[in-house]
């Protein structure tokens, strides 16, 4: 379930021994203050989103320790190619001033990022310093939408028949994002101006459906690959059994589904097998056969 919100870049922030020290406890090599460049960003906060969704403060707690470590890559296109900058270190911030739509005081994750001075980091430094660079969302993942009227999961329809987004008894629908169980990444975002653009949020369970999902699928195409290996054995083809499953290895499920089906032919005509009855028999009325039982 993918839901987004808007944050925040900080420009360039101050480094000093112990920034550097957290920094240093990520890297392979002991950097130096001139090698690193370190910002600041406003993951996601306590605020009542477009989609009727929000992270309580617990659930920001949560996320601090999680995303820290996390790298920081472009459009939430998941390539090492894409990895720019990574957070060091997160801190809750809270704003007693300002209230939320859920009535307490605003907080929001900030987390504080670093990334190498390099000749290919030139630009985007610039475009962070310049402000064009404003704008990132995070992906992360939580195991319930609870329902603020009735305090179920707001996804089963059995439990909670509320909608986000609607009042009753003059009291406004949200869902409140509880129990935070991973944070995967953060991005600059593309398209800042986007009325949606910001926070990515999943749901546990529909993380768990795909990892179901997905094994199932594994298991599925072993099963065809092995099934693909032994008919391609009793074929009689001239390839030894592990140069078979070296090539059906490579193989995606349309092409092993083909492969299978040769295999089945080659099999049928090599060792076609006679049914109990022979095609004569076959051919005798049901009467006349069981004529040889009646006494």
């Amino acid at each position: 379930m993918n839901i987004n919100k808007q944050a925040g870049v900080d420009q360039g922030t101050a480094l000093d021994q112990n920034e550097l020290g957290l920094i240093n406890a990520m890297s392979r090599k002991k950097l130096t203050e001139e090698e690193v460049y370190t910002f600041a960003v406003r993951l996601c906060d306590n605020e009542v989103d477009r989609d009727g969704e929000r992270f309580p403060a617990e659930t920001l707690e949560e996320l601090a320790p999680l995303f820290v470590g996390k790298s920081g890559i472009f459009d939430h296109q998941w390539s090492a190619a894409g990895q720019t900058a990574r957070i060091y270190r997160t801190e809750l911030v809270r704003d007693e001033s300002v209230l939320t739509a859920a009535g307490d005081p605003l907080c929001y994750l900030k987390g504080y990022a670093y990334m190498l001075r390099t000749d290919s980091n030139k630009d985007l430094i610039a475009e962070i310093e310049g402000g064009i660079k404003k704008e990132v969302s995070v992906g992360c993942a939580v195991e319930e939408a609870r329902c603020s009227i009735c305090g179920e999961n707001i996804h089963d329809r059995g439990r909670c028949a509320h909608e986000k987004g609607r009042e009753y008894g003059g009291k406004l629908c949200w869902a409140d994002l509880v129990h935070a169980t991973d944070a995967y990444e953060w991005s600059f975002v593309a398209v800042p101006a986007q009325k949606n653009a910001g926070v990515m949020k999943s749901m546990r369970q529909d993380m768990q459906q795909l990892e179901r999902e997905a094994a199932l699928g594994r298991k599925y195409l072993q099963q065809l690959k092995d099934e693909v290996v032994r008919l391609g054995g009793v074929a009689g083809l001239a390839l030894e059994q592990e140069t078979l499953k070296g090539i059906v290895r490579k193989l995606e499920e349309p092409e092993l589904d083909a492969l299978k089906k040769a295999f089945e032919v080659q099999v049928d005509k090599a060792w076609g097998v006679e049914t109990q009855l022979p095609a004569w028999e076959r051919q005798i009325p049901a009467e006349g056969r069981d004529g040889a039982f009646l006494i």
